[in-house]
């Protein structure tokens, strides 16, 4: 019993660093779409965090790294918006080409938000994304997409609140551990 114990704990130790490792690495290549997860929106404005990851996302979209944007999220109980559509909103309010972005504004869950993007990116017989998300979130993410059989790239925001500040990013990562935990043992979220 208390070798199990210790080895569980070895292996979500592991997994924590593995996250931890991700969070740090900028995989940026030409890919075939650019995809922002979606985070917190308030009465359609983007959270900081959620501007974070805009921001960044702009940045990318400068590069000319990819032909399209995917926006994701739903509406978090919102009756009036969308973080898929205030992505949108957002990015084009910046000067992205309204019809470079593809919005998902029904998915609540990382799961979701992965197939809805996938079902989109195979539309349009796309292969390849740049993932651009808080650091904690990129591990789970790539597998989700590798589990679809898309390349996910990696690139965290690099403005996140959240990263920035040691107990935030220790507390999102081993909920990320966690989450990742449950994917594992197959259980979607």
């Amino acid at each position: 019993m208390v070798l199990a114990l210790v080895a569980c704990a070895g292996a979500e130790y592991s997994l924590y660093m593995a996250i931890r490792g991700q969070a740090g690495q900028d995989e940026v290549a030409p890919a075939d779409a650019l995809v922002v997860f979606g985070a917190a929106e308030y009465n359609g404005v983007p959270s900081p965090v959620f501007k974070a990851r805009l921001d960044h996302a702009l940045q990318l979209d400068n590069r000319n790294l990819a032909p399209t944007v995917i926006t994701t999220g739903g509406s978090g109980g919102d009756a009036h918006f969308t973080e898929g559509g205030v992505a949108r909103d957002y990015l084009i309010q910046q000067g992205v080409a309204e019809a470079k972005i593809l919005a998902d504004t029904r998915s609540d869950t990382s799961y979701a938000s992965v197939k809805a993007v996938a079902r989109i990116m195979a539309e349009h017989h796309a292969q390849t994304c740049i993932v651009v998300s808080d650091g904690f979130h990129l591990y789970r993410i790539k597998l989700m997409f590798r589990a679809l059989g898309i390349t996910a790239y990696g690139s965290p925001a690099p403005d996140s609140q959240i990263e920035d500040d040691p107990t935030l990013r220790t507390l999102y990562s081993l909920r990320e551990t966690a989450l990742t935990t449950l994917w594992y043992l197959r259980i979607r979220l």
